[in-house]
């Protein structure tokens, strides 16, 4: 069933589509009867009503120009029917005032459609094939973009250029005085044709940016200059982009000169801030010119279908990282056979590899730990005060509509009513951000949850923070919104945006670093101790989550395993009905935690031994698969991150020099590998008798 929300909206939407309908049927009425005062007032209206949903309707009126009934042929109809009125009005001479009307009115449309032609050789001009950030490109000849009314709003400036219009011929009806209609013309036409004059600049050579080959030749250029060693590669839709920059740190520590390689032009404004710079490379053709340069590895933090395509450069190494590590069989995707190598956290990952058995060899899987972990404080105890922390941050429901992938409709409002029923808790609820995404229910669910919790924080009281808490907050908002926002024109277009985010100013990585810390301190102090919260934005992050959390609620997913790092206890619900041996079996990463039923009845029991540390029975067990999980501490995980990327890059570097040695006609150099397996074959024949020789 669709949702409250959509079907006010829809009704909206039907009344406009009747309101215009109406009002052009009224229109011709007043212009054919002709009665003065609805002609006047339709007309008006009916522009009016235009105009309106240009800004608050747009898709609507897509609908519209699916059928033929597009913004163009609507105001063209408009000004008929004007024109027609008009010669149904005594007083006014069909040839000797309305004519030249007309032939103003037709060259108003004939500029507009110069303007239309003239803003797309301007938009074809101001697309380069790649787009950059973090890069300087002012060589590219780089400049503002022209106003998105002349260069993109088609709709919108035949619209409002025609506004003068209308009032001066509604005039004319009134005063029956062809000169009104002539001013209002006269107003639309200089409009016009000054807009397309002023577009047409953007086509002279001053503020004409570099042709394709130009382009390309600087990219190329620019790729020697700076000699990239390891790269990020992403491709993915909007909503995807947390998987990239979750890595963003990872990759600006590694050793050598790091570089993000994009496909979709959109995703360049969805990284966040980060010092790395970005190359988005659309088309395959230009994707290729990266095997001409000094780029070894590149880092896949997910699979997409675009993938394949950078999959073709044999000088470059690929290794998958993918963007989290849970037991759910997503985590093994065959494809990762297609990459040189895959990096895992620890152990268990390697042995869900060898356990899927999709064709992933061990000696391709290599344990690097999870770097982006290190802001998660370890275990200290017991809470401190009062009040225990819970985090209950569930997983959505996936694509596959298995019962056990999302706690939240099965058993979200169980344990949520557990916890609340527990004065001494404090609940944070931070929901997967694609929860409901899928199936309705969880959906439902998550708002059914979110208004308990409301409705729970009616019932407390206690103390609150001073206005200077809400202060602060607000002053570190702005502070890490001017280093992680980027402020453009409406009308900045790709290329303004690229001149705009040249070269970072040093040391600006490690600002938005200490500006985030210092915000999610302001954050948290901004709300009262006692106060259940619920978080459904990106900040603050679920580390910070982690780190106010004195045990944690989840799903099988990558959370459990990213909280593991801290040893805090743990519980997963079970709503896979699988039995709680099985569930423990097939599911590793819950072998330290409590399990909880459907109906979480197991919720007092875990609030007592987060309360009382000699209850827990489970603190070894969680450091043991801690390690298990994540790999051992020492050395730390960047390191050993760092220590791959490296030893992938000489493994490009060995390819090189065998191909070069090929090519030249030199016998390639054996590998080390090649050495080590000819010694061990070498020690195996030794004492047997010699092989015959071939004949």
């Amino acid at each position: 069933m669709p949702s409250a929300g959509i079907v006010p909206r829809r009704a909206v939407q039907l009344a406009a589509l009747f309101a215009m309908m109406v009002a052009f049927t009224a229109q011709l009425l007043g212009a054919l009867l002709p009665v003065i005062p609805l002609f006047i007032a339709a007309s008006v209206v009916n522009l009016g009503l235009d105009l309106v949903l240009q800004h608050k309707q747009p898709g609507l009126l897509a609908v519209l120009g699916r059928i033929r009934f597009d913004v163009t042929v609507r105001q063209l109809l408009r000004d008929m029917l004007i024109l027609v009125g008009l010669l149904h009005i005594d007083g006014i001479n069909p040839l000797e005032e309305q004519a030249p009307l007309t032939i103003t009115l037709l060259l108003f449309y004939g500029t507009h459609f110069v303007c239309q032609a003239v803003a797309v050789l301007v938009r074809r001009t101001r697309s380069l094939p790649f787009v950059t950030r973090n890069i300087d490109a002012s060589a590219l000849r780089l400049s503002d973009a022209p106003p998105r009314i002349l260069s993109r709003q088609t709709g919108r400036r035949l619209l409002r250029f025609s506004v003068p219009t209308t009032t001066g011929m509604m005039l004319t009806a009134i005063t029956t005085d062809a000169y009104w209609g002539g001013i209002g013309l006269a107003v639309s036409l200089a409009l016009s044709a000054g807009g397309t004059l002023y577009l047409g600049t953007w086509l002279l050579p001053k503020k004409r940016v570099a042709t394709e080959k130009q382009a390309l030749e600087w990219l190329d250029n620019w790729l020697t200059e700076y000699q990239p060693t390891v790269g990020m590669y992403f491709s993915g839709g909007s909503s995807s982009a947390y998987q990239a920059n979750m890595w963003l740190s990872t990759l600006a520590d590694l050793d050598g000169n790091p570089i993000i390689v994009l496909r979709e032009r959109f995703m360049v404004q969805k990284i966040e801030a980060t010092d790395v710079p970005i190359v988005c490379i659309p088309k395959v053709a230009n994707l290729m010119r990266l095997e001409h340069s000094t780029l070894k590895v590149l880092l896949h933090p997910a699979n997409s279908g675009k993938t394949s395509q950078i999959l073709r450069i044999p000088s470059i190494k690929h290794a998958f990282t993918n963007h989290g590590e849970s037991d759910k069989l997503s985590s093994c995707n065959p494809y990762a056979k297609a990459y040189d190598e895959v990096w895992v956290a620890g152990p268990a990952a390697r042995d869900r590899y060898q356990l899927a058995d999709i064709g992933v060899e061990d000696k391709d899987v290599i344990e690097v730990g999870r770097p982006q972990l290190a802001p998660i404080q370890p275990y200290t105890g017991a809470p401190a005060g009062r009040l225990t922390t819970v985090l209950y941050a569930p997983t959505w429901e996936g694509w596959d509509g298995n019962p056990g992938n999302t706690s939240v409709i099965l058993a979200g409002e169980n344990i949520v009513r557990e916890l609340l029923a527990d004065e001494n808790v404090r609940l944070l609820y931070k929901p997967h951000p694609m929860t409901g995404s899928v199936d309705p229910r969880a959906g439902a669910a998550n708002n059914r949850i979110q208004a308990m919790i409301t409705e729970a924080n009616t019932r407390r009281s206690g103390a609150r923070p001073g206005p200077e808490a809400a202060a602060e907050l607000a002053r570190r908002t702005d502070e890490l919104n001017a280093l992680t926002t980027s402020a453009f024109r409406k009308s900045a277009d790709e290329l303004e945006r690229m001149r705009l985010q040249g070269t970072p100013e040093e040391g600006r990585a490690a600002a938005v670093a200490a500006a985030v810390t210092a915000w999610e301190e302001a954050y948290w102090n901004s709300f009262p101790e006692w106060e259940h919260r619920i978080i459904t934005t990106a900040r603050p992050g679920i580390f910070s989550c982690f780190n106010q959390a004195d045990v944690l609620i989840s799903d099988v997913s990558s959370v459990v395993s990213d909280y593991l790092t801290s040893e805090k206890p743990y519980a997963v619900a079970n709503t896979s009905g699988m039995t709680e041996d099985d569930f423990r079996v097939n599911f590793p990463t819950v072998r330290a935690a409590t399990i909880l039923t459907p109906e979480a009845g197991e919720v007092a029991g875990l609030l007592d031994a987060v309360r009382n540390p000699e209850k827990d029975t489970l603190a070894a067990e969680r450091a043991e698969l801690k390690e298990h999980l994540l790999g051992p501490s020492d050395p730390p995980s960047s390191v050993r991150f760092n220590q791959a990327a490296l030893a992938l890059c000489t493994k490009a570097d060995e390819r090189r020099i065998r191909m070069e040695n090929r090519l030249s006609g030199i016998p390639g150099q054996r590998s080390q590998e090649d050495v080590d397996a000819s010694e061990t074959a070498g020690k195996q024949t030794d004492g047997a008798p010699d092989a015959p020789a071939a004949v």
